[in-house]
């Protein structure tokens, strides 16, 4: 199984649109999975349009969007548990943050809010964090990312958007 990763679009406020890369990988993934800060439900929609989308809310996104989106999202996918949560806080406490709202044992933990990309296994469990597609703000580039299933093996790889790719 893939699954596309991605976060902090804040569009039309960073950008007026997702960056062709993305949309370009996405339409190879079997799952997309956006962690929060999506600001227009539109983004939602064409990454639909792409395939099986699940997203929650960030703290930038509408009291709209809040009720169209769960605040975190506990699943399943290819027999691995995923964890999916915006975070919140300073960017250099988040994975503190988001490690604690999960109370149970999970395979995999989906966040975003810092911006800054994030990929590395902590006592079992992959911390995923693909950057922002839209926003440098606190990061040198943008980013998204794919987590690819097949049984036990799990790899997650961020990939940079140049300027000239967005």
């Amino acid at each position: 199984m893939r699954i596309g990763v991605i976060a902090d679009t804040h569009i039309p406020v960073s950008a007026e649109r997702l960056p062709r890369k993305v949309c370009d990988y996405f339409k190879e993934c079997d799952l997309i999975i956006h962690a929060g800060d999506v600001v227009e439900m539109s983004v939602i929609r064409e990454l639909k349009r792409l395939t099986e989308t699940k997203a929650v809310w960030g703290n930038m996104d509408s009291p709209e969007l809040k009720q169209c989106l769960p605040e975190k999202i506990i699943m399943e996918a290819a027999g691995k548990k995923i964890g999916v949560v915006h975070g919140k806080g300073p960017g250099f406490k988040v994975l503190k943050v988001v490690s604690g709202i999960f109370r149970e044992k999970l395979d995999i933990i989906i966040f975003g809010h810092s911006h800054t990309p994030f990929n590395e296994k902590i006592d079992g469990t992959l911390f995923f964090n693909p950057g922002s597609a839209t926003d440098r703000a606190f990061s040198s580039y943008c980013s998204f990312g794919v987590i690819e299933i097949d049984g036990d093996d799990v790899r997650a790889e961020i990939i940079k958007i140049e300027e000239h790719e967005s």
